[in-house]
């Protein structure tokens, strides 16, 4: 294996000596042979690597992500989907049971494993809470857990039936297990397909209030501190919805939850032309709904941003608004979207590289010598375009496609093995 010196990077990485600092790295064998100063080589064979102005941190880790396999490849594969995420940053992903079948049984769970072995990028399955995500009784969680299920989650359904997300909760506490919960109450989301508010009003759409999504949460909240259990909501994205939380981390509740990166910068008035690439769930929402969820991150309220990766065929989006799919492809565009959010390298790091590992129990990659090597370099600075030619996904179904971005990954490093972009 040859080795690699990375030459001139700032390292950002709380748990380093360097933290901060411009520096060398030197990996060998997959491991850090050396940090410091102007490193010299006298092996012919090391891949040298010009890093001036870039950031050298922790490997990114995707709390939400959906591929296809099995079932829907046509969608997304594990080659293609490791590869996407790879070129965003991400060197480890939880990946959604929404598959046919779903993730519902320790068979799916190994043969995902089994796909995923040895990858740079680590893939975790994330197991159904519910048998078939039909919501009316416990899927095989433990046998999951067992096999290598990192949490549980219905994926994009809510589990309406509050007994059997009670059950959940006291059952996974037994084995330390984690319930992840997509919060919305479907009696009041009904089959809106978009925020309600002015803009719903304007366009004569149904809308989906927020109402729907602070209703759940505060159920399991309820639920999560009667069981004393662990919960995790994904994809928060109301105002309430941040004020709930933070409440409910003040009591001691044990709490956690993410935010989709695309909440963070777009609004409900994107859909004014009605570009079903701007149809999400949950729904994009007002402007004081994104602010709340940017302060949120930043106090702390808000532990992690994802991706919310959904890729669909042209023929489940480039339809009318109203019966096209929702989702959008955003491992490649989740860097570039959070620096246009405007956080901080620092909040970005600890966002989408560290809390995602806490919430799961997994070790968190540190820029030490001796440590294996899971890093990514980045250029916060350096315009691209996602287009054909950049776009790794086997879909396209993003807002951004044939937009200047700015910030983009050049380097990932993982099991002992690396790709340049």
């Amino acid at each position: 294996m040859k080795k690699l010196l990375i030459q001139s990077a700032k390292i950002l990485d709380h748990q380093s000596a360097f933290n901060g600092k411009i520096a060398d790295v030197l990996v060998s064998d997959g491991k850090i042979a050396e940090i410091g100063k102007n490193i010299s080589i006298s092996d012919k064979d090391t891949l040298v690597v010009s890093a001036k102005g870039q950031v050298l941190s922790a490997g990114f880790f995707d709390l939400n992500v959906n591929f296809g396999e099995p079932g829907l490849e046509t969608k997304e594969d594990m080659g293609t989907g490791c590869m996407t995420a790879a070129s965003g940053g991400f060197t480890g992903l939880a990946l959604m049971p929404n598959t046919q079948p779903p993730i519902h049984s320790k068979a799916e769970v190994s043969y995902l494993k089994s796909k995923s072995k040895n990858n740079l990028v680590e893939v975790y399955p994330l197991g159904c809470i519910s048998h078939k995500r039909e919501g009316h009784e416990l899927a095989e969680m433990y046998d999951m857990q067992q096999s290598g299920a990192i949490a549980f989650t219905d994926g994009n359904r809510p589990v309406s039936n509050a007994g059997l997300m009670s059950r959940a909760l006291l059952y996974t506490k037994s084995f330390e297990g984690l319930i992840i919960s997509y919060a919305e109450d479907q009696d009041i989301a009904g089959n809106a397909k978009m925020n309600e508010g002015l803009m719903s009003t304007y366009l004569g759409m149904k809308g989906n209030p927020s109402l729907a999504e602070e209703l759940m949460i505060a159920r399991d909240l309820y639920l999560a501190e009667y069981n004393d259990a662990r919960i995790h909501f994904s994809t928060i994205s109301s105002s309430k919805s941040v004020d709930l939380i933070r409440k409910a981390k003040k009591a001691g509740i044990k709490v956690s939850c993410d935010v989709a990166a695309h909440n963070l910068v777009f609004t409900e008035d994107e859909l004014e032309g009605f570009e079903s690439n701007f149809k999400v769930k949950p729904p994009l929402r007002t402007k004081k709904d994104q602010s709340a969820l940017i302060a949120g991150l930043k106090d702390g309220t808000i532990d992690a941003i994802v991706s919310q990766h959904s890729p669909h065929e042209i023929e489940f989006k480039n339809v009318e608004f109203e019966i096209a799919s929702y989702g959008i492809i955003g491992l490649q565009t989740a860097l570039p979207v959070a620096l246009k959010a405007g956080l901080s390298l620092e909040t970005i790091i600890e966002k989408m590289a560290i809390a995602p590992r806490n919430i799961l129990g997994l070790s968190i990659p540190q820029l030490k010598i001796g440590n294996s090597a899971n890093f990514i370099l980045f250029n916060p600075e350096e315009e691209w375009v996602l287009n054909e030619e950049s776009n790794r996904s086997k879909s396209s179904n993003s807002p951004f496609f044939g937009k200047k971005l700015i910030g983009k990954v050049k380097l990932v490093y993982n099991n002992g093995q690396y790709i340049i972009f």
